[in-house]
């Protein structure tokens, strides 16, 4: 079992997680594990520790840090994108299932043991698209909103010319936020990384994470650390594999060479990432865009899937620009689809 960290921002006010498409009137409920990897190399450069950090994540030929993507958690209860094999639930007449885009973790496991949930004990969200407790344990809401937030642009020479517009973001409970699981390695990997992957952390948390930074936005209280191993720290008790085969990702995957997949009978969906650079060499230009696999789906392997991290930089780029699609995959029970 690998060692391993839960972490929990709280966030201080609004975050803006860019959607696919970049509408201003659209936001991502997912803050994905390739731009988490971004921020966090931006943030090992300004600690002086960038060549390192690449060297033990992306050059390494076993990553020494492994990310998740980023999801919701409302107080003790961490929510993640279901495993796709095995959502949604047999039908019901109380709960749709397939409105829940984020389902806790604890639910999973169940799920992954039982192949069933209680259609009584749940309901979705729909605010935060996110499956909750119903009855006496229903909570006030859930872990965020969607909203939009009007601003204006002055003309600060002749005060005579203003731009208003709107961009959506995510507005957060007071006890919820968003948590990312890191999974090194080894020990030493832990050892080695502990001090510089938690000044990186608090770097972001200071800074802010995704878009409109510059307002004040993405930011977060200092981040609380959980230690463990994986699985347990996710959940305790979680299934034991009845069939080896099942990876479940928390994280965006690109498939190395070496990754023997079964593209035939798994369950997963692609997405296309793209994005702009953030470098002194060249700051705003388009890196290349990419299809990747999605959190969510589950994958039938022999072995855990490893995935790369690609160079993404214009043609002619002073300097490699990486998208990670190095997998954080959690073992499942395999089912095989027709």
């Amino acid at each position: 079992m690998n060692p391993a960290w839960i972490v929990r921002f709280r966030p201080t006010g609004p975050w803006r997680l860019g959607p696919p498409t970049g509408a201003r009137d659209r936001v991502d409920r997912t803050l994905h594990s390739d731009t988490l990897f971004s921020a966090l190399t931006i943030a090992m450069a300004q600690l002086g520790a960038d060549t390192e950090w690449l060297a033990a994540t992306v050059d390494a030929p076993e990553p020494a840090v492994r990310l998740s993507s980023g999801f919701p958690f409302l107080a003790d209860t961490l929510f993640a994108p279901p495993p796709q094999s095995h959502w949604p639930p047999p039908p019901s007449v109380k709960v749709r299932w397939r409105g829940a885009r984020f389902v806790p973790v604890h639910a999973i496991g169940k799920l992954l043991a039982d192949g069933v949930l209680n259609e009584d004990a749940w309901m979705v969200d729909g605010a935060s698209e996110c499956l909750l407790p119903s009855g006496k344990n229903r909570p006030q809401s859930g872990p965020c909103r969607t909203a939009m937030r009007t601003s204006a642009a002055v003309d600060r020479l002749t005060g005579a010319a203003v731009l208003t517009f709107t961009t959506a973001c995510l507005e957060f409970a007071a006890n919820a936020g968003v948590w990312v699981a890191v999974s090194f390695a080894d020990e030493a990997a832990r050892d080695a990384w502990r001090e510089r992957l938690w000044g990186a952390f608090a770097l972001l948390a200071d800074s802010g994470i995704g878009g409109e930074r510059s307002r004040g936005w993405g930011r977060s209280k200092t981040p609380e650390i959980s230690e463990g191993t994986l699985p347990d720290l996710l959940a305790p008790g979680w299934p034991a594999q009845v069939r080896p085969g099942g990876w479940w990702l928390l994280s965006l995957f690109t498939p190395t060479e070496q990754d023997r997949i079964d593209w035939l009978h798994g369950s997963y969906s692609m997405l296309s990432r793209g994005g702009r650079v953030e470098s002194h060499a060249g700051w705003g230009a388009e890196k290349k865009l990419t299809r990747m696999v999605a959190e969510g789906s589950v994958l039938l392997s022999g072995h855990a899937p490893r995935g790369l991290a690609q160079d993404v930089a214009p043609e002619g780029f002073a300097h490699p620009v990486y998208r990670s699609g190095v997998a954080f995959a959690v073992p499942v029970p395999a089912k095989v689809t027709p």
